[in-house]
């Protein structure tokens, strides 16, 4: 991706003159934002590493230069692509070095430990919470470990419908290469374009179809994993009773533990039919109560999202919806309903689920609002770019909860961020994913720049967090934890629970190279 933007630049496209309207009517006038030139310092990884690094994966394969350096310094979240687009590339990594086997990773690590450099694992460089930021004092340099050379679908098991594909395989190559077996893992978040199968296990990815699909780390049936103490094999059958389950140790461990060098996950068949369709609600309320009458019906939809009324009237994930012609200009707030499967399935449960929704009082607005969402589903960050350049600050953030903690949470974490940002400014929000017994929501806020627009969102997302931990949510529902929300950790997990994050990274990493400051507090 550019260092600077997300995605392919050749993909992005102006604001159209009506949304541009609307944003200057809402922000004031706009004032682009120049991006500065930026260099880099020189690599100072100790020449004894680069050696072994040679040796391990090839000279082709270990590289110095500044433009790979760029792409690969920091993630995606608004913070980072305001400090690059600052000049400011200070957390760029020494040595791209990329292996092409498990085994050539274990050889990386050894080299690393000897020489005491820190190793970043990077997959498709999506990340949103600073987890590809590690801490590189005290060490003698810092190496991106680039899993782009595995990239292999190893193994398809149509029996047991199971597939392993390597790491370093995006998400939108997986598909291909599973569709010419007619299968799919149905796994796809907002980042699917350019995410990687690692990345989704190390960071416990939620796709928009989770409600159908399910989490990615539920998924999971193995895990190989390389770390300097040794390389972990996990999952031998669908399900066991043999201790803890180790798995969910490594998903989520966000390249802190081990390096993810194959994963294996259920797939499904390629759905016959995909039906996406619009339901209104009066009021978020009135909506979200539906949403948990459906989620706690038994009946399985593929897609389940809501917008509260200041989403569904600007919707700011669809430049057409914010020209006005998107459909989401009307009063109360727009679900998302989606199936996917067999036609006969699909025309089942489509008739029931309209059945109850109707019955709760919803009303039915047809495919429009549902194929307009899954035409624009991966343009927000284009549009964040857009919107970036003409001084409007635009970040998210997201949690999840219990069904009876929903509403304060909303009000909490809304409350916050209204507060402790500069006016004017928008506070949006989802019901992004949904389960029996709660449901994540996701915020979307834009506001005028400040002179320092970091510290302008650092200062109300510190306010958000603080909200969220006060209500007793969790601080990441599929974003990850990265450095951004290290703070608020042991909050959620308690004292016990970081001794015990602590210590598997002790025995995993002892010399503390793999992602140091990431994850562990």
């Amino acid at each position: 991706m550019h260092p600077l933007r997300w995605g392919d630049p050749a993909a992005a496209s102006p604001l159209p003159e009506g949304a541009r309207a609307l944003v200057e009517a809402v922000f004031g006038p706009a004032e682009p934002h120049a991006e500065r030139p930026s260099a880099l310092a020189a690599p100072s990884v100790p020449d004894e590493f680069v050696q072994a690094a040679h040796a391990a994966v090839g000279h082709d394969h270990v590289l110095l230069d500044d433009d790979t350096r760029r792409l690969r310094t920091r993630g995606k979240s608004t913070p980072d692509l305001l400090r690059a687009r600052a000049g400011d590339l200070a957390d760029a990594p020494d040595a791209v070095v990329r292996p092409g086997t498990h085994d050539e990773v274990v050889a990386v690590l050894e080299a690393a430990v000897e020489h005491h450099v820190a190793v970043v694992p990077f997959g498709g460089g999506t990340c949103v919470t600073g987890g590809l930021a590690a801490r590189r004092d005290g060490y003698s340099g810092l190496v991106s470990l680039d899993l782009a050379r595995l990239d292999r679908l190893v193994e398809v098991d149509p029996v047991s419908m199971t597939a392993t594909l390597e790491p370093g395989l995006r998400a939108p190559e997986a598909e291909e290469l599973l569709a010419g077996h007619g299968l799919t893992i149905g796994h796809f978040p907002q980042s699917f374009e350019y995410a990687s199968i690692g990345g989704f296990a190390a960071t416990r990815s939620s796709g928009q179809a989770s409600a159908g699909y399910g989490r990615f780390d539920a998924m999971v049936v193995a895990v190989t994993v390389a770390t300097p103490t040794g390389t972990l094999q996990l999952g031998t059958s669908p399900a066991n009773a043999a201790g803890p389950d180790l798995r969910q140790l490594v998903l989520g461990s966000e390249g802190a533990f081990g390096v993810i060098t194959s994963v294996t996950v259920r797939v499904r068949k390629v759905p016959e039919v995909k039906v996406y369709e619009g339901w209104r609600w009066p009021s978020f309320a009135e909506g979200t109560a539906a949403v948990r009458a459906v989620a706690q019906s038994g009946l399985q939809t593929t897609v389940l999202r809501l917008s509260d009324e200041t989403e569904s009237a600007v919707n700011l994930a669809d430049p057409d919806a914010i020209n006005g012609s998107g459909g989401s200009s009307t009063d109360g707030c727009l679900m998302v309903v989606g199936f996917e499967g067999d036609s006969d399935l699909v025309a089942e449960r489509r008739a029931a689920v309209t059945r109850l929704l109707t019955d709760l009082g919803g009303e039915a607005v047809g495919e429009d609002p549902g194929r307009a969402w899954e035409h624009g589903r991966f343009r927000a960050p284009y549009l964040r770019d857009s919107l970036l350049d003409l001084g409007v600050l635009v970040e998210t953030l997201e949690t999840a909860t219990f069904w009876s903690g929903v509403e304060n949470l909303y009000a909490a974490v809304k409350g916050a961020l209204e507060t402790h940002l500069d006016q004017p400014a928008l506070v949006l929000c989802h019901v992004s994913h949904v389960y029996e017994t709660g449901c994540s929501l996701y915020f979307t806020v834009a506001a005028k720049q400040s002179a320092d627009p970091v510290e302008q969102w650092w200062r109300a997302k510190r306010a958000a967090m603080d909200a969220i931990a006060a209500q007793g949510a969790t601080i990441s529902h599929h974003h990850a934890v990265g450095t951004d929300h290290r703070p608020w950790l042991e909050a959620e997990i308690g004292t016990v629970g970081v001794r015990i994050l602590r210590a598997v990274k002790a025995e995993l990493d002892p010399a503390g190279v793999l992602n140091p400051g990431v994850l562990v507090p």
